[in-house]
């Protein structure tokens, strides 16, 4: 499975590039599809490619919703 997911920006670099933080793990992606990013942002991440600016109350909300959809599995919930 492929999916999106919210990231935040911690720093920005040259070409277009940015490291973000997720889930606790530092990557760098793409920023080149966004508008004047910024670190702090929350971006949607989709393979290595930053695709849209998120609110952070939304991002909060899908990163908890995802948190709690991973600990269901973990628990061989069905979510």
């Amino acid at each position: 499975m492929c999916l999106a997911m919210p990231v935040k920006i911690t720093e920005l670099l040259p070409d277009d590039m940015a490291k973000v933080d997720v889930d606790g793990v530092t990557r760098e992606v793409s920023i080149a599809l966004i508008e004047s990013p910024a670190v702090g942002d929350y971006v949607i991440l989709h393979v290595g490619y930053a695709i849209g600016k998120l609110d952070p109350a939304e991002a909060a909300q899908t990163l908890a919703l995802m948190e709690e959809l991973a600990a269901s599995e973990a628990e061989g919930a069905t979510p």
